[in-house]
Formats: C-alpha cells, sequence, structure tokens
C-alpha cells in the first residue's frame, strides 16, 4: 500500500479539497503543514509552483488539487465522481466553477476600496444564482449522494461563515437552495475534519493582516 502524505497549508481551501476526498475514501493519509511565508528548502524543491496542495505518494510528488483529485478518482475506492461520461465531464466543469468563485472571494476580501468591494460582491452574488440553477435535489449538488463538486464547494461556504461573522453582506440572500446546501455541508464529517478548530480564527487574524476594505470594516466593527 502507497505511503500518502498531504503537504498542506492550514488556510488553503485546495487543500481542504484534497483532504475531504481522503476522507470520503477513508484512505489513510499524514498531513504535513508548511509556512508558505517562509517556504522550507524541502518544500520548495518538492513543489513545481511553490504552492499547495501536494500528495506524495511514496516518492513521487502530485502537485496541483484538481490533478490529485483525480488521481484519487483513479486509484481509490469509494468513487466521488458519476459514473456516467457525460454527468462526470458536467461534474468537472461546475469544480472549475467553484474554482472560480474562490478566485472572486479572494477579489471581495482583498479589495482596497469600496467599489471593487461591491463590485467582488456582486459578482458572487451573480455565481451562486447561476448555480443555483444546477443544483439537484437536496441535500447535495446531485443530490443523496456526495461527489467532489460538494468537496470542492465545501471550502467555499467556510468563507461565508467567516464573512457572517463580521456581518452580513448579504451575498446569498434569497437563495433558499443554496443555503440548504451550505448547511448540510457543514454537517459532513469529512468537511469539519477538513481544518484545524481554530481555523476560524486564522482566518479572522489572516482577514485583518490584509489592510483591505475588509479590514477595515472588520475594525469597525469592532470598535
Amino acid at each position: 500500500m502507497n505511503k500518502l502524505t498531504l503537504v498542506s497549508h492550514k488556510l488553503c481551501p485546495y487543500v481542504q479539497r484534497a483532504a475531504i476526498a481522503l476522507a470520503e475514501k477513508g484512505v489513510a493519509f499524514e498531513r504535513v503543514d508548511v509556512d508558505l511565508a517562509n517556504k522550507p528548502d524541502w518544500f520548495v524543491a518538492l513543489s513545481p509552483l511553490g504552492k499547495v496542495p501536494l500528495l506524495q505518494v511514496d516518492d513521487a510528488v502530485i502537485f496541483e488539487s484538481a490533478v490529485i483529485l483525480e488521481y484519487l478518482e483513479e486509484t481509490q475506492g469509494h468513487p466521488l465522481h458519476p459514473a456516467d461520461p457525460l454527468q462526470r465531464a458536467w461534474h468537472r466543469g461546475w469544480m472549475e466553477f467553484g474554482s472560480a468563485v474562490l478566485n472572486d472571494i479572494w477579489g471581495f476580501y482583498t479589495a482596497m476600496d469600496a467599489a471593487a468591494f461591491e463590485a467582488k460582491a456582486k459578482s458572487l452574488t451573480e455565481k451562486f444564482t447561476r448555480l443555483k440553477r444546477a443544483l439537484g435535489e437536496s441535500p447535495y449538488f446531485a443530490g443523496a449522494s456526495f461527489s467532489l463538486v460538494d468537496a470542492c464547494f465545501a471550502p467555499v461556504f467556510r468563507y461565508f461563515d467567516a464573512f457572517d461573522r463580521i456581518r452580513d453582506f448579504g451575498i446569498l440572500d434569497g437563495l433558499p437552495k443554496v443555503a440548504a446546501w451550505r448547511a448540510a455541508l457543514a454537517q459532513r464529517p469529512s468537511v469539519a475534519a477538513a481544518v484545524a478548530p481554530d481555523f476560524q480564527e486564522r482566518l479572522r487574524d489572516f482577514f485583518l493582516a490584509r489592510r483591505s476594505f475588509l479590514s477595515s470594516q472588520m475594525r469597525q466593527e469592532a470598535a
């Protein structure tokens, strides 16, 4: 049996995708966190792009979360993709959509002024409005079965848990199917186990350190 090591960062949503998939498949793995602000030499030598996640499979290294997820799907039991090729391709498309949502979230919490901040909030609302039309019957993306699309969006919603602690930005208002999906994912053991207990505190500190429009809002709320 191959030894699997997930090289990680405590806040990275792409690492969470891999950790969730590994847990859903019941695969034993070791997790090693690195400080991306002070990358150790061994990590620089292993990571072609200097990013996480990495999945070490014995002496081999796989990088990029999408590639890691596909490798796990091909080599481990308990499939998280649909069996039908067309449905599988459709799911892969929505996984990529999840990455686009993460890009907008990054733009939201790094925006330097109100105009950029509101533009990203609007873009996020538009993306979730489009997404709601793709959702199947609850609880998960495609209904009763947890899939890799769910693994990709669970870290997305974790950001909204952090945003909601600051104030209600209204991004997900009027989207009950999305809200139900978010709640179902939060209850999934694999999702809960993908981050440390102090994740929300770490993420809040990360937001504050950005010196962005969001961090200014956080300071006003705390005043």
